[in-house]
């Protein structure tokens, strides 16, 4: 089978890796994606934005990326679009235009639950499979529209996981992967960090240069570095984390943590008159929509500072968390690789 993929993200990427190893060697990836995974047509550094300016800076090689995934199209077999809606949507509308008949399956779907509900009739009659992660997703789309829940791929990706909170003495700090986003939080984990006797652990990208550390992070000599986030987490008594998929990955592995995110002033404008939620953590979105509570604290903007964060680590109850956490786990339930590959190769 001939499988056109378009997979933008550094996190998609790592899902769709566990994904190729059920799929096996029968299914030849063309599309979009990381190198290691295949020939893909583009570099996806070249794909990588933050916020809604560095979009608009780059929408004519988006659109010439669209022409070009549109063209190859015509030989896929099946066509598997993941994340990535202000891609991957004008995507599926292009193919299913141009070639009525093409099975096209969206795998981690738009969030038009959080915002843009109208995107919910688009997709439904768009797309082939809709591949949710989210429990409470299929809810907010038709009774016959083709969507199921699938599993989340998290469960196919951590494999360690705390078994109780006995002291080590380490937090880890993780301020994000991307450079703006480093380059906000650091300045006040710094100050954080001569807050608290600890072990600190300081999480660093393993892609990352000397050069880029330095400028960067600062000065971390009283730091530890670590590459290995999943294991850091596992040690810890506790984490301070910038927004994203990590999270939630904190949040099945059992470490207690603090959400501390600061954006662009111009971005958090925009998206905070776009979106309606209560919450910006994955685990306390998922959290609250089962249990009408957040599973975690969270800070943004100008809530993110050093005694916020050190005032709410010393008040937070740890083992009401580790309890909660527990039951997130069980709400996701297990991985989604293995239904994935299977819709993907039904009536191959």
């Amino acid at each position: 089978m001939r499988l056109l993929v378009s997979a933008l993200e550094h996190s998609a990427n790592v899902h769709l890796s566990y994904l190729t190893k059920e799929l096996g060697s029968n299914v030849t990836l063309t599309g979009i994606f990381d190198r290691s995974l295949g020939e893909s047509i583009v570099d996806l550094r070249s794909t990588s934005i933050m916020g809604f300016v560095d979009v608009i800076k780059k929408l004519p090689f988006f659109f010439r990326l669209k022409d070009q995934m549109l063209e190859l199209a015509h030989d896929a077999d099946k066509v598997l679009l993941i994340d990535s809606s202000g891609f991957n949507l004008p995507l599926a509308k292009a193919i299913r235009k141009r070639y009525p008949d093409k099975e096209i399956i969206y795998y981690i779907l738009p969030q038009a639950w959080a915002w843009k509900k109208k995107r919910i009739p688009v997709l439904e009659k768009t797309i082939t499979r809709l591949c949710s992660i989210l429990p409470f997703e299929p809810s907010y789309y038709s009774s016959n529209a083709p969507i199921e829940y699938v599993g989340h791929p998290l469960l196919d990706e951590i494999t360690i996981r705390k078994i109780d909170l006995i002291p080590s003495g380490k937090i880890t700090f993780m301020p994000g992967s991307r450079p703006g986003e480093i380059k906000r939080l650091m300045p006040i984990y710094h100050k954080l960090r001569a807050m608290i006797d600890c072990e600190a652990l300081l999480a660093i990208p393993p892609h990352f240069t000397y050069q880029q550390i330095r400028e960067l992070y600062g000065d971390i000599s009283a730091f530890k570095i670590t590459h290995e986030a999943h294991q850091s987490l596992a040690e810890s008594d506790f984490a301070f984390i910038c927004s994203g998929t990590a999270t939630l990955e904190a949040s099945l592995i059992g470490t207690p943590f603090i959400l501390a995110y600061i954006a662009k002033k111009l971005d958090y404008a925009i998206a905070s008159r776009l979106v309606k939620l209560d919450y910006v953590g994955l685990g306390n979105i998922l959290f609250s929509h089962n249990y009408h509570r957040a599973l975690h604290p969270e800070f943004l903007q100008n809530e993110v500072n050093a005694q916020n964060l050190y005032n709410a680590y010393q008040q937070m109850d740890k083992q009401q968390f580790f309890n909660d956490a527990q039951a997130l786990r069980n709400l996701l339930g297990h991985g989604s690789a293995a239904r994935v590959s299977a819709i993907i190769k039904e009536h191959q």
